[in-house]
């Protein structure tokens, strides 16, 4: 029984924009990977994995990327790959059959460059790693031995994950805890939902993960974290998984979420940040904009739930404006 553990970093490609906000985001975006999720990939105990960043076809050509490559080259104790033909899982900023059809588009045009590491094991671990947030040290060790322990098990589809985490603030290196669990965050509303955040890993067996239509198949294809368990028995980790990273220029997550709980005393925060690696690292903020601003207050708001449903019911067209 063996396996390649993948940790997905989809950097560009994401959302409106043509998947890239420009040379200064990608900038700012670079400098956040670098000072604080690298760290905290080194400060795994188990470093058996590959990091997998997937890019647009353009970004082969920017100066700035193939700079960022050659320095994640020198990084010593992790291993990259990377892949130049797109996203590879559901971008929900389209409709859902441009949607689809980019999908498989993206997963024909790159399946075969991630052939070669996958060949000799009998199953795929793909962790998804946002380009912004972090896993706490001894992740990669818990999803590993999950995996072991759930292929011995009668065969089911399973995603590993976490629902409790932590949300950071880069600028000020505040901390609090994070949980889709529920939290009471003022005198008007408590918020409950069973959403799963999206720090999760799929097990594929290998010709599921390397074939396109069956690959697109097996993933549902789930069109965002929060459906997941519509397609995938889900195995809870427990325990506080994740870093959710804000910035300031976040372009959904802002360090008011309304999942956000109690903060993190410097005590206990410095203790986890040396375990991350990340206690040296300087603060990192970026100057927000209206967009970011308005979310901010809309986090704050009750009834945020409803209007979000009624946003969603709009026509396609509307949603882009």
């Amino acid at each position: 029984m063996r396996f390649c553990h993948l940790f997905y970093v989809p950097f560009t490609g994401l959302g409106l924009w043509n998947g890239y906000r420009g040379d200064i985001w990608f900038r700012h975006r670079s400098l956040i990977f670098k000072r604080f999720v690298v760290p905290s990939l080194l400060a795994q105990r188990s470093r058996d994995f590959y990091i997998w960043i997937s890019w647009r076809p353009e970004d082969r050509e920017n100066p700035l990327i193939h700079d960022f490559c050659k320095e994640l080259s020198r990084v010593r104790g992790l291993s990259f790959i990377h892949t130049f033909a797109g996203l590879c899982f559901w971008d929900d900023k389209y409709a859902d059959n441009e949607a689809g059809v980019r999908l498989k588009t993206h997963l024909s045009q790159t399946l075969p460059d991630l052939a070669p590491l996958v060949e000799t094991s009998d199953y795929v671990l793909m962790t998804i790693q946002p380009s912004d947030d972090m896993y706490v040290p001894r992740s990669v060790e818990k999803i590993q031995n999950a995996a072991k322990v759930l292929l011995k098990q009668p065969w089911k589809k399973y995603v590993i994950g976490y629902k409790q985490g932590y949300i950071m603030n880069y600028g000020t290196k505040e901390i609090a805890e994070y949980s889709t669990v529920g939290w009471k965050t003022d005198e008007i509303s408590t918020y409950h939902t069973n959403t799963v955040p999206p720090f999760f890993t799929i097990i594929f067996p290998k010709e599921e993960f390397l074939n396109v239509e069956k690959h697109y198949k097996y993933t549902g294809p789930y069109k965002s974290h929060e459906d997941i368990t519509d397609y995938f028995e889900f195995y809870d980790l427990g325990g506080r998984g994740f870093v959710v990273g804000t910035h300031g220029a976040n372009i959904s997550t802002v360090f008011h979420h309304r999942y956000k709980g109690k903060m993190i005393e410097k005590g206990e925060k410095d203790l986890l940040f040396m375990q991350m690696g990340i206690y040296f690292s300087d603060p990192y903020y970026i100057q927000e904009g209206v967009r970011l601003y308005t979310r901010k207050l809309f986090n704050k708001i009750p009834f945020q739930e409803t209007l979000k449903k009624w946003y969603h019911k709009l026509p396609y067209q509307m949603q882009r404006l």
